[in-house]
């Protein structure tokens, strides 16, 4: 029998990239919206970890059922970790990707080490237990955006080993490598 398990996001984005990784002969994946969970969770966490949780325990209190959420940030080096949890804030509560680009790039102007990480902390609470699973992928941020594919900072990530941004090289690749896929990943392992 399928072990259903929520997904506690409304992105989505992060729902297809995720639904692409589960497997669905062991597992229905079901959405905040499927559960009747409309409103924002309000992520006050000062570390990825914590928001991951805050949404999960969140969704738990609500359904008493099995959810994992992720929380992920994109960490550049010199910036000191930046953006880090304020990474779809970064330039305002508007969440505007664009935007957030911008100010990252201005801010990396004139700076020789652009080496950066997209890093994705699962949190997972499955009978009562909670584990989390960290996903990273290693790459660099590019000097102007390039590509329409993918979300959020896609079009100025390269990751370690390309060439091309996220958002310029093909999903199943991207998939393969994503901190994200690999975070599910290791909760898959987990789940067994």
């Amino acid at each position: 029998m399928k072990k259903q398990l929520i997904f506690a996001t409304a992105n989505t984005h992060k729902l297809e990239e995720v639904g692409k990784v589960i497997d669905h002969s062991k597992f229905e994946l079901v959405n905040l919206k499927d559960v009747g969970i409309t409103e924002d969770i309000e992520e006050t966490g000062d570390t990825l970890e914590a928001n991951a949780l805050i949404k999960a325990r969140y969704v738990v209190e609500r359904t008493k059922s099995n959810v994992f959420s992720e929380d992920t940030g994109l960490e550049v080096d010199t910036l000191g970790g930046d953006p880090g949890v304020i990474t779809a804030r970064y330039a305002g509560p508007q969440k505007d990707a664009h935007d957030n680009m911008d100010l990252l790039i201005k801010n990396l102007e004139g700076k020789e080490d652009r080496s950066a990480q997209f890093r994705a902390v699962i949190a997972l609470i499955i009978d009562g237990q909670e584990v989390l699973f960290e996903g990273i992928v290693r790459g660099s941020i590019a000097k102007e955006k390039s590509g329409v594919e993918g979300f959020g900072y896609d079009p100025i990530f390269i990751p370690e080993g390309y060439d091309k941004t996220f958002a310029e090289l093909p999903d199943e690749i991207k998939l393969g490598m994503s901190h994200r896929t690999r975070a599910v990943n290791k909760m898959v392992e987990f789940l067994g």
